[in-house]
Order: structure tokens, then C-alpha cells, then sequence
């Protein structure tokens, strides 16, 4: 049996079920899924929303690749979420609209700050897909042999089907499904590596023991070997301890900016609520951030052990044949799986000395050899490391599944934010103000669509950049720079007003953008970074100076009416929420009704 082929249709039928089940009747329905959704359902969805392509496939692979540099992913992304749960999240319920540019445009009182806060959550929303769908493409490719593209479209149809049909609730429903897909495939394949590796049945203690049968701890085997081959210590990075920093920081705040994971709080019936629903999906989130950096290490010594000073076998040759052959004259045939991985374009090999065998080398070997593992993706730790560990089939299908189910429950709460901030925002709140629910509806259902064929087109062009993780890196520093500094002090600082909110909405977006386009694909160079900060972590420090300029706008110019000062004071208190005039003129908050 085809276990690949068996997990895949089998929960993508599961997805579409699902999505007929819990197929939305109203915009409540689309929008928020009905303001109704259990505090731990919820936490679930938030945490299948949450852990994206990023997460499940290439942030073990990062770390596994630059070692105690990639952990400022775990770090960022881990902390942005405490961020998100305890400063932000409980407020915004409180608050008691659809999506985030709904509480700028009402809490800064004026259609142009929403206008400027849909281009913002739209730019962060179609660049954080882009490395979904990139996701969803390797993964088609690389275990079923599907091309690439095809690979993303046959991910846009079932996308599609349920955010289109099922709205915010059937992609509720659909998430709770996807996390016990994916969390369930994240950790059965720690098991047995650890099991194999260290004789520990779970991975985040396996992670700190000896190795099997020898008296070594995994980590101090793990540096020995990748210094060995030329590569810096695994506990060590080359980045400055600044950047490192700025990273950490972009992602942290730019996690609790996050337009697709902010709005999983608007459906929940109250403030008490989101905040039990953000303590649930820490729980759920930390069973695969805590397992991840276990993975990452298992990963780099499996592939190292199985790949380095193997002789090659070509993907057109007789494996077995060739590899019988290899192994009767005493030498050790590269596993198969790399050639099935190297048609994919994540992985190949480049005989510079002539010899037949495969160096794996850093950019400092002692032995002077040059690194014949050229291309190499990061991803390929995670998504081959079921075949590098020689694990059942099923387990290598289990994967494959949940790959997938990380990228579509993200990209799916994208889309909710992409569809909902042209019908609801622009359409019914800016441009055509008596729209009924019905047309609203039906619009909404226009706008996922197109999202969905643009996501796919974004994932296409994303085959070009570079991995999973660090494309989705940017969407946290857009996110951090342009949207954070007026949600957070929309929230704590009442004297904010709307051309402090504009002005920083502006700059963050503008500068953030141009400074990763310019170091992306301008031509610059590391030599040329402002303060030696990368451009994955350039909105962070670009945030504090969106939120200096908003301060100093707000300051200089009028404050805002009483109305929204009240409001500002009434949400800080649970329970205290009014009705406020202009405010909740046009839809007030079902609480303040």
C-alpha cells in the first residue's frame, strides 16, 4: 500500500467533510464563526493556525542547519505568542469587532487608518502565504512526485473548497482536525529517532542524554562531528549577538501583529474566553515547539552519518544493482531517498575531485575538501528525515500529511483575513456602507477566492526564494514594524490618535518593505546592513522608531474624542465595555448592544 497516497486523500476527504458540515450561513458565521467556538477548541484551531509550513517543516530544519542560530525562530516565535495571549489578545475581544484594520479603522475613528491597515494586514498575509503554499509544493513534490506547481494548485483546490464554503467556521472545525494530523506526525517520527539515537522514548529528554552505548551526550557528539567536517560548533552562531537579537524581535512582536492568529480571538464569546482559548493553544503549541530543536539535532548527526563519504548513485541508475556492486567492493552506497529528493531541486551532488564519493563539508575543513552537497535546502532535515532514519512507511506518510495539514490550516486562516478585509473593510464598512449581509456574504466569498488563486501564484514565484522559514520571517517583520505600534498603543495609550496611528502605519510598512526588497533582490550586500541588523530582522528595530513617530504625531496634533478615550479606559477593565458613539455607530459589539 501507498501509505503517502493512503494519508493524504484520506485527510483531505476528512478537510472537505468537514467543511460541508460546518458550512457557514451568515457573515457572523464567515467572518468570526458565529462568536461561539469553545475557549479549547479554539486553542486547538489557534495553535493548527499558528504552526504553519514554517513551523512543522523548516524551523527544525533551520536549527539543524545553523544550530543555536536558527533557535531565535523557537525563541521569537515562542515568545510572540506569550506576547500575543497576555497583552493583546483578551483586549482586542474586548473590543468586540470582525478583524484587525475593523479595530484600527474604529479605534482610530477614520476610513483612511482602515484603509492603510487592510494594505498593511494585506501584505503581511500574502507574503506569509507564500511560503505556505512554497510548503505545500515541496511536499507534493518530494513524496508523491508531483511538479511543483501542480503540486500548489492540487493545495489551492482544497483550500478552496473549505474557506470558501465553510468561512471562519469550517476552517474552525477544519484546524482542530489538522492539529491532531500534524502534531500526532511531528512527534511519532521524534519517538523513534530518539528511541534509535538515544534509547529515550521522548525526544526532549533524548535530546539531552549520551548516545546510545557510548558515554557522550548527544549535543557534545553532535559538535565533535560537524566540526570535524568544517562546520562551526552546533551551540554556537555566527551572527552578531545584535542581530540575533533584532531577529528575535522582529518575530516576537511581529507575532503579536499577526492579523490571521489575532483574529482566532474574535471567536470566542467573550474576553474570559480568549483568554482561557490563548492558555489552551500554548499547551497545544508547546507539544511540537518543545520537540522541535530534538528533531533538528537527530536530523543533522542521521544525515550526516548516512550521506557523508557514501559513494553516489545517480537517480537514472539501477539503485540496487549499483548499490550491490558498491557494497561487494567495501564501500557504502548513498542511501536511496536522496536520490528521490535530489529530482526536487532541494538537494544534489557536485563531484569536484572526481572521486565517486560524497563530502559533506563546511566552509572551514581541515582536510581542505570542498563540500560536494550543493544545492542543499535546510527543509530537507524534516521532510526526508523519516527515509534518513529508515522508519516505516507509514510513518514517512504520516508526515507527508501532516506537512500538509500545517501549511493548509494557515493558509486557510490567511485567506479569512485577505477575504474579509476586501468585503468587510473596504466593501461594508468603507466604500459601500448599506451593503445587507447577504451581498456582504457573497462578496466575502468572491474576495477567498481570488485570494486563493493569488496565494497560489505568490507560492509559485516563492520557489525562488529561499527557505520556508526565513520567507515567512518577512510577514513577522511587516507585521512588527507597521501594524504592533498601533494595536498595542491603541489598547494601553488613549491619547493615540488617528494621524499618530496613519504616520506610523506608514513608515513601518514602507521602510520594512524597501529595506528586505533592496537586500533581497536590490543587489545589496550584509556589508551595507543598518547597525549590522539582517533583513530578517530589520522590523524590529524599524518598529520603536513607527512607534516613536506615532507617539510624537499623536502629541503634536489633536486629541481623540472623549468617546474613544472612554472606550480606551472601558476595555482595559473585563466587563466594563459600553457602547461608545462614534465608535460602535455603525455595528456595535454584540456586548455593548
Amino acid at each position: 500500500m501507498d501509505w503517502t497516497l493512503f494519508f493524504v486523500t484520506t485527510t483531505f476527504a476528512l478537510y472537505i467533510g468537514i467543511a460541508i458540515w460546518a458550512r457557514a450561513g451568515s457573515t457572523d458565521d464567515f467572518y468570526v464563526a458565529g462568536h461561539d467556538v469553545h475557549p479549547t477548541v479554539n486553542g486547538m484551531a489557534t495553535a493548527a493556525d499558528w504552526m504553519s509550513a514554517a513551523s512543522f517543516l523548516s524551523m527544525a530544519g533551520l536549527i539543524a542547519f545553523l544550530g543555536y542560530g536558527g533557535s531565535v525562530y523557537l525563541m521569537g516565535w515562542t515568545g510572540g505568542y506569550v506576547l500575543l495571549a497576555v497583552l493583546l489578545a483578551p483586549f482586542l475581544r474586548e473590543f468586540g469587532k470582525f478583524t484587525v484594520p475593523d479595530f484600527v479603522g474604529d479605534r482610530y475613528y477614520s476610513d483612511l487608518a482602515r484603509i492603510i491597515a487592510v494594505i498593511c494586514a494585506l501584505f503581511v498575509s500574502f507574503t506569509y502565504i507564500a511560503g505556505q503554499m512554497k510548503g505545500v509544493g515541496v511536499a507534493f513534490s518530494g513524496f508523491l512526485g508531483v511538479d511543483f506547481n501542480v503540486g500548489i494548485i492540487i493545495g489551492m483546490v482544497i483550500v478552496f473548497f473549505y474557506a470558501v464554503l465553510g468561512g471562519m467556521k469550517g476552517v474552525t472545525y477544519t484546524q482542530v482536525a489538522q492539529y491532531c494530523v500534524l502534531i500526532f506526525a511531528y512527534t511519532v517520527p521524534a519517538i523513534f529517532m530518539s528511541l534509535i539515537i538515544t534509547g529515550n522514548a521522548i525526544p526532549q529528554l533524548g535530546f539531552i542524554s549520551n548516545v546510545s552505548g557510548e558515554d557522550i551526550s548527544m549535543l557534545e557528539k553532535l559538535d565533535t562531528v560537524v566540526t570535524d567536517l568544517g562546520f562551526r560548533e552546533y551551540t554556537q552562531t555566527d551572527k552578531s549577538m545584535f542581530d540575533v537579537f533584532a531577529i528575535t524581535g522582529a518575530l516576537m512582536f511581529g507575532t503579536a501583529g499577526l492579523p490571521h492568529v489575532i483574529i482566532r480571538f474574535f471567536t470566542v464569546p467573550s474576553a474570559k474566553a480568549a483568554r482561557l482559548s490563548a492558555g489552551w493553544a500554548l499547551v497545544f503549541i508547546a507539544a511540537l515547539y518543545t520537540t522541535a530543536p530534538a528533531v533538528a539535532s537527530f536530523a543533522r548527526l542521521n544525515f550526516i552519518d548516512t550521506v557523508n563519504e557514501s559513494t553516489y548513485i545517480a537517480p537514472d541508475e539501477d539503485y540496487e544493482a549499483r548499490a550491490a556492486e558498491i557494497e561487494a567492493n567495501g564501500g557504502t552506497p548513498i542511501p536511496e531517498w536522496y536520490g528521490d529528493w535530489e529530482v526536487t531541486g532541494l538537494i544534489g551532488f557536485e563531484d569536484k575531485n572526481g572521486d565517486g564519493i560524497v563530502q559533506f563539508r563546511g566552509p572551514n575543513p581541515p582536510d581542505q575538501l570542498e563540500n560536494e552537497v550543493v544545492p542543499f535546502s535546510a527543509d530537507i532535515h524534516v521532510l526526508a528525515n523519516p527515509q534518513i532514519a529508515q522508519l516505516p512507511a507509514w510513518v514517512i506518510g504520516l508526515v507527508v500529511a501532516g506537512g500538509l495539514a500545517a501549511a493548509l490550516s494557515t493558509a486557510a486562516g490567511l485567506l479569512m483575513v485577505i477575504s474579509s478585509a476586501v468585503s468587510h473593510d473596504i466593501c461594508r464598512r468603507t466604500l459601500f456602507k448599506d451593503m445587507d449581509d447577504k451581498t456582504e456574504l457573497l462578496v466575502a466569498r468572491g474576495a477567498a477566492a481570488g485570494a486563493v488563486v493569488a496565494a497560489g501564484l505568490l507560492g509559485i514565484f516563492s520557489s525562488q526564494l529561499g527557505f520556508v522559514a526565513q520567507v515567512v520571517a518577512f510577514a513577522f517583520g511587516l507585521a512588527s514594524a507597521s501594524l504592533f505600534p498601533v494595536i498595542f498603543l491603541g489598547i494601553f495609550w488613549k491619547r493615540m490618535n488617528k494621524e499618530g496611528a496613519i504616520v506610523a502605519m506608514l513608515f513601518g510598512l514602507i521602510s520594512t518593505f524597501a529595506y528586505i526588497v533592496y537586500f533581497k533582490f536590490g543587489g545589496g550586500t550584509s556589508d551595507q546592513y543598518l547597525f549590522g541588523v539582517s533583513p530578517e530582522g530589520i522590523g524590529f528595530v524599524f518598529m520603536w522608531v513607527s512607534g516613536a513617530l506615532g507617539i510624537g504625531i499623536s502629541l503634536a496634533t489633536a486629541a481623540p474624542p472623549q468617546d474613544i478615550q472612554d472606550l480606551v479606559e472601558d476595555i482595559r477593565v473585563p466587563g466594563t465595555r459600553r457602547s461608545h458613539g462614534m465608535a460602535d455607530a455603525e455595528m456595535a459589539p454584540a456586548s455593548a448592544e
